[in-house]
């Protein structure tokens, strides 16, 4: 069988595979996306949100992904923190805003909060208005070949297309990843996410809040209206339970222990759960074999970096491309790929660690430790350096980011 040609072969179709594939064909490389949806799983129900922040924002602009989005956000105004428990209920502290952005543009704000299916749906429209990219659906990847300039790709079936470049955007379980032969390492938090959108009864104002408790976090993150999407942290098996409740007994549960800090709420929709785990690969790259998102990392989901970690692997992966190609470079090159790793795996790896470390400082009632981090809070809400910092780092708005993540 004779393999179709391309330049670069990306293998997952989600936030991460799809936004490269637009950022890297707008760029006038040719580019075949694999995408694994049939009709039935582009039509199975979707109850996730994501936290979008600035930098991410700008990328999606920048190719044309957020004006189709125009409406169906809700911008996210800062992030409030309360360290409870049984030795000192803290006071709220909002740890930063949208005045804290470093060169912020005017209206600019933290981020935006957008329903999963929403953002999809925009990515899948600009996919199908971009030349150069061509999509494979539905498919899934199944082996790969190496040798002298290129790395053929074989998808179940039998098709095999010819490339310089392969990337794995295929999620923590990365069948890419795993044909690379590239471990991974992490820990079982023994925890899970109990997750629900609900109608709230007071005013959000754009705020995610977070309660600190023992057994872990419990979040509100702004939705439009008086909606909230909530995550509320729990030991495994707790939170697989609860979501097999009714809806009245989860809401009886949820406001009995919650209504004093987000008020009484109403779920709306389905409710879900899903596993707490820290994984991260050994190596973002083999052998003309690149990797992003979740494919790289799953870290802890307390200040929603999950997916922005893997926006900012887009842009670093789209800089050194492009920039390989203008020097006349061979973009599946060891040099090209080990440079995009040199640009991401610490600032990476840190993110998901000081995520790791905060779920650890945090999920206990010690009498000793917790008035630490309630004073912490205090001083990070008052310390305005403190606070710039804390937003520049969180919503990827530094002048150090991939291009098209920078402000215009």
């Amino acid at each position: 069988m004779t393999a179709e040609r391309t330049e670069i072969v990306i293998v997952g179709a989600g936030p991460t595979g799809a936004s490269l594939a637009v950022a890297l064909a707008k760029a006038d490389f040719e580019v075949a996306l694999v995408d694994a949806r049939d009709a039935a799983a582009k039509a199975r129900p979707d109850t996730r949100n994501f936290a979008v922040v600035t930098g991410s924002w700008r990328l999606l602009s920048a190719i044309g992904v957020a004006e189709k989005l125009a409406g169906k956000t809700q911008p996210l105004h800062g992030l409030e923190a309360i360290d409870g428990g049984t030795h000192w209920f803290g006071t709220p502290a909002v740890l930063f805003g949208d005045d804290d952005l470093p060169d912020r543009d005017e209206g600019e704000a933290l981020g935006q909060m957008i329903e999963a299916p929403k953002l999809q749906a925009a990515l899948d429209e600009t996919i199908g208005e971009v030349a150069n990219l061509t999509v494979i659906a539905p498919a899934r990847f199944e082996s790969f070949e190496t040798g002298p300039g290129h790395i053929q790709v074989r998808l179940e079936g039998g098709q095999e297309i010819r490339a310089n470049l392969l990337v794995g955007a295929d999620g923590i379980h990365s069948p890419v990843r795993h044909a690379a032969d590239i471990p991974t390492e992490g820990r079982d938090y023994g925890k899970s996410v109990f997750a629900a959108n609900v109608t709230l009864s007071r005013p959000h104002d754009g705020l995610a809040r977070q309660l600190f408790t023992p057994d872990g976090p419990f979040a509100t993150l702004p939705l439009l209206g008086d909606h909230a999407n909530l995550a509320w942290y729990m030991k495994r098996g707790a939170a697989e339970a609860l979501a097999r409740c009714p809806i009245e007994e989860i809401e009886a549960e949820l406001n009995h222990k919650f209504a004093d800090f987000a008020g009484e709420m109403k779920i709306e929709g389905p409710v879900g759960s899903y596993p707490l785990i820290l994984q991260i690969a050994d190596a973002m790259y083999s052998e003309r074999v690149a990797l992003v998102g979740d494919a790289v990392r799953r870290i802890n989901p307390l200040a929603g970096q999950g997916l922005n970690q893997g926006f900012r692997d887009v842009g670093a992966l789209y800089d050194a491309v492009v920039e390989a190609d203008r020097a006349g470079l061979d973009i599946g090159s060891e040099q090209v790929l080990a440079g995009y790793q040199a640009s991401r795996r610490f600032e990476a790896n840190s993110a998901a660690l000081a995520m790791d470390a905060v779920d650890r400082l945090f999920s206990n009632d010690h009498m000793i430790t917790k008035p630490v981090r309630t004073v912490g809070l205090m001083l990070a809400d008052k310390i305005t350096p403190v606070r710039e910092r804390l937003a520049g780092l969180a919503s990827a708005a530094t002048a150090d980011m991939p291009s098209l993540m920078r402000r215009n």
